[in-house]
């Protein structure tokens, strides 16, 4: 019996080790898992040859109305290499046709990781993104975001240092709106469409404190400072988001998040919201090409 329960130990070891290996082949480990941001992306890409299917939900009440609105995100990201990630999808909200929910808007991302140093239970890592989005929303707010709200573009870079338990990342970046106004000589200067981005996130895994199985559920704190200040007229914020998470068997995580805001001088939709959002993701889905 105690030879059996040893091949069992050596069996569950080995399994563990083969999954952990196949995801340094496949590009970024999965269990990396404290970079796994809420409000924003890390340096690091998801595995190579992945899919992930996302939604997220944002709440928040309206500063205009008062009414409870809300944004339903639904996209999904390919893990193209390890250097390349693309995600696109759109979003569905009452937040400018209160009270019926309608599409709103498309979005598509890219990011590109130039810079790597890895070593044993830590790495340094940056990336170049870009940005693009269509929304079918007017202009009622100064607070420039392409998270369904506006249309434009946004580029910028990231850069995410991991280290053991902990991760933290700072990101930055221009956001510039493609609206018909910004051309209409009769509403020049009405509205910002000019923003610099940034933000500083932290990921700590708590739990749990050691790897026996990818079964294992982890549970991630993060807390998330995000801000932006526009460039063509006064203007600006800063936001603080702490949130949790849990990762269920390596691949399916659980979101939820309350952003507000510690100092700002812009009209917004509003100055608080909640998050709450499910990822989950299927291992090389992209087939290499054979040779």
């Amino acid at each position: 019996m105690h030879h059996t329960t040893q091949q069992k130990l050596q069996g569950a070891g080995l399994r563990v080790f083969l999954f952990v290996l196949t995801c340094f082949i496949a590009g970024d480990p999965v269990l990396k898992s404290q970079e796994l941001y809420v409000f924003s992306e890390p340096a690091s890409n998801m595995p190579s040859r992945a899919l992930s299917a996302r939604y997220a939900g944002k709440f928040l009440q309206s500063s205009m109305s008062g009414d409870w609105e809300h944004r339903q995100k639904i996209y999904a990201s390919f893990g193209l290499d390890k250097r390349w990630m693309l995600r696109a999808g759109n979003t569905f909200s009452n937040m400018y046709s209160q009270p019926a929910t309608r599409w709103e808007s498309v979005n598509i991302y890219a990011k590109y990781r130039f810079f790597s140093r890895d070593e044993v239970h830590r790495h340094f890592r940056m990336a170049a993104f870009m940005e693009a989005s269509y929304s079918q929303n007017d202009l009622m707010y100064d607070e420039i975001s392409l998270d369904g709200d506006q249309s434009g573009v946004q580029t910028g870079l990231v850069m995410t240092q991991l280290l053991h338990k902990l991760a933290i990342s700072s990101t930055v970046g221009i956001t510039e709106l493609l609206h018909w106004r910004r051309w209409d000589k009769t509403h020049t200067g009405m509205h910002p469409y000019q923003a610099f981005n940034y933000s500083f996130s932290a990921g700590y895994l708590l739990f749990p404190r050691r790897y026996s199985s990818y079964r294992q559920t982890n549970l991630n704190l993060y807390v998330e400072l995000l801000g932006s200040r526009n460039l063509d007229r006064p203007g600006h914020y800063m936001d603080l988001a702490p949130a949790i998470q849990l990762i269920l068997n390596s691949n399916t995580k659980l979101n939820a998040g309350y952003r507000f805001q510690l100092t700002g001088n812009i009209y917004r939709m509003a100055e608080n919201s909640m998050l709450i959002g499910v990822e989950t993701t299927f291992l090389n889905v992209l087939k290499r090409k054979s040779s």
